[in-house]
C-alpha cells in the first residue's frame, strides 16, 4: 500500500535513543517500508519476550488523563497514527477495527477483554477533541490518546516507533499543513502489557495485497486473545 507512513529521514531525535535490540527486532520482523512483518509460514510478528513498551499517562479524547495500567488484565491493541493521515492511517484502522468488530460478534467475551487504542504521533493537532470525531467513526471501543511533544516522543521510544513531521509537506505547504512520517507496527499486548505480536496490516512488500484485511485480523485475535 502506497502512502507517508515511513519516511527515510526519520526524527534524529529519535533515532540514537532506539536501543540496538529494538533494532534488531525490527530487522528480524523483516520490516520494509510497511513497516509491519511478514514471515511467510511461521507466526506473523511474534514478539513474546521483547522489550517494548512501558507504563505512561497521556490524555483521552474526552480530555482526561489515561494510564497504560489503566487497561491492566486487558488486552492492548495499540496503533500508532495521526488524524491529518491522508491514507495509510485510515486504512489501517478502518481494516483492523473492522476485524476487531467481527470478532466482538463472534467472541464477545473475548473481545470484552481487549482495549484498542489510537496513539498519536502528531500532538500539536490532535487535540482530544479532534481525537473524539475521528475514533468514533472507526469503532465505539476505540480510544484515542495524546499528549505533550516531550510526552508522545518518550511514549514512541518505549514503544520502538519512528516519527517525523515533515514541515511544509501539506498540499497548503502552509506550518499547520504537514504531513508525519511513522512507522507501521500495530502491537497486540497482553494482559501484564507485554507485546505478543504485531497487528497484521497490508505491506507493500509483498505479493499479497490483503494481508491487513478484516479476516486476517479476526483470525489474529483468535490465535493469541485467550
Amino acid at each position: 500500500m502506497a502512502g507517508h507512513a515511513m519516511n527515510k529521514d526519520v526524527a534524529p531525535s529519535i533515532l540514537p535513543s532506539i536501543a540496538l535490540p529494538f533494532l534488531a527486532l525490527l530487522a528480524a520482523c523483516n520490516m520494509g517500508a510497511g513497516g509491519n512483518a511478514s514471515s511467510g509460514d511461521s507466526e506473523q510478528g511474534e514478539l513474546i519476550g521483547a522489550r517494548i513498551g512501558a507504563p505512561f499517562t497521556l490524555i483521552n479524547q474526552d480530555g482526561k488523563p489515561t494510564h497504560w495500567d489503566d487497561y491492566k488484565g486487558q488486552y492492548r491493541l495499540v496503533y500508532f497514527g495521526y488524524t491529518y493521515c491522508p491514507d495509510v492511517c485510515p486504512v489501517d484502522l478502518q481494516r483492523i477495527m473492522q476485524g476487531f468488530a467481527q470478532f466482538e460478534k463472534d467472541r464477545p467475551a473475548l473481545a470484552a477483554r481487549v482495549q484498542p487504542m489510537l496513539i498519536s504521533v502528531d500532538p500539536q493537532r490532535d487535540t482530544p477533541a479532534v481525537l473524539k470525531t475521528y475514533v468514533a467513526a472507526f469503532h465505539p471501543r476505540l480510544i484515542g490518546l495524546t499528549g505533550t511533544k516531550d510526552q508522545i516522543a518518550k511514549v514512541a521510544k518505549d514503544f520502538v516507533v519512528i516519527y517525523n513531521p515533515e514541515e511544509g509537506s501539506g498540499k497548503a505547504g502552509g506550518a499547520s499543513d504537514y504531513m508525519v512520517s511513522h512507522s507501521r507496527t500495530p502491537y497486540l499486548f497482553d494482559g501484564e502489557g507485554k507485546p505478543v505480536a504485531l497487528v497484521p496490516v497490508d505491506d507493500p512488500a509483498t505479493a499479497d495485497v490483503n494481508e491487513g484485511a478484516p479476516d486476517k485480523v479476526v483470525a489474529f485475535l483468535e490465535k493469541w486473545v485467550k
